[in-house]
């Protein structure tokens, strides 16, 4: 069967579409997104400005017409922290509903990690062992780690991209004491979890997911051979910290000139690479593996098992 995963992020509204089947891998089939960068959106009080929902709204229906474009038999629309922090969140949710013509779900943030990790668990396989996630969406930063599809911890911290650049680094391109506020502010925000993660077992492999991440591993990390002749791509915390003041010296203009900066993250990669150094550093993580796979995969391999168990036949 085909499924469609309408992801509505901070920064996208994205719909993937795959062909699934218990037992097997989602095959992608379709992707459709729209940038939207829902941060720069919010009003004082933290609610989706008018122009916002509006923009939001459009995009939904977009995604609903290539949905039904492809013939997708299911979709499975889900939204993350900006929709759900925003103060106006329940009229913003009733009009986005009213839009695709079903019921939207809104993830918490530990489910969202628990979400990720399961695609990046099913992506590294059970020779992985230990892992541990990090995952830095728009508007949130997900951590978390075990051995088993389930994580043994897991917490979301509002250290995403957008709200990041949006709260401290507003000015183009930022100023050094902008950059400092947010690594003080982000390090203070992480120490506030970093206990749930303190007495588990020491992680076989770190592992970043997210466009984000792929991007600044794309400009600061390096490939290594993979499994069956592919290549994984592995992420510095020294190179990344190192390339942190010169993203910040460059206006925004520029930086989509750089390797894997593409141009609808070139006004977020600084606040990106910030909090990212700053959790890699209260990790200890010395650096970490890329994963392809993230939250869409997730929804679909969550769902195909809650098929499996009711009997149906995906």
């Amino acid at each position: 069967m085909r499924l469609g995963v309408l992801d509505i992020g901070s920064n996208t509204v994205h719909m993937l579409a795959a062909d699934v089947r218990a037992g097997g891998r989602p095959l992608a089939a379709t992707s459709d997104r729209t940038v939207l960068r829902l941060m720069r959106y919010l009003t004082d009080d933290g609610a989706i400005s008018d122009d916002g929902v509006r923009a939001l709204v459009d995009a939904v229906r977009q995604a609903r017409r290539v949905a039904e474009q492809e013939r997708v038999d299911e979709l499975l629309a889900t939204a993350t922290s900006a929709v759900r922090d925003a103060t106006n969140g329940v009229e913003v949710i009733a009009r986005i509903e009213e839009a695709l013509g079903q019921p939207l779900q809104v993830l918490d943030g530990e489910t969202e990690a628990e979400l990720t990790f399961l695609a990046v668990r099913r992506w590294f396989g059970w020779s992985a062992g230990q892992i541990l996630l990090l995952d830095i969406g728009g508007g949130s930063l997900e951590i978390a780690a075990g051995g088993e599809e389930l994580p043994d911890a897991a917490a979301s911290v509002p250290l995403g991209a957008g709200r990041m650049t949006v709260q401290f680094l507003p000015s183009d391109p930022p100023g050094e004491d902008d950059v400092e506020r947010l690594r003080t502010h982000a390090a203070a925000t992480l120490d506030a979890v970093l206990p749930r993660f303190a007495g588990l077992p020491r992680a076989d492999h770190v592992v970043g997911s997210s466009k984000a991440i792929r991007s600044l591993a794309k400009l600061v990390g390096y490939p290594v051979p993979g499994w069956s002749g592919t290549e994984r791509m592995l992420l510095p915390r020294a190179a990344l910290g190192s390339w942190i003041p010169r993203l910040a010296r460059l206006p925004a203009s520029a930086r989509q000139e750089l390797p894997g900066i593409t141009a609808d993250r070139t006004f977020q990669i600084v606040a990106a690479a910030v909090s990212l150094h700053a959790a890699m550093s209260a990790l200890e993580v010395d650096e970490l593996e890329v994963s392809p796979w993230a939250l869409r995969e997730g929804v679909l391999l969550r769902y195909i098992e809650q098929l499996t168990q009711s009997g149906a036949r995906a």
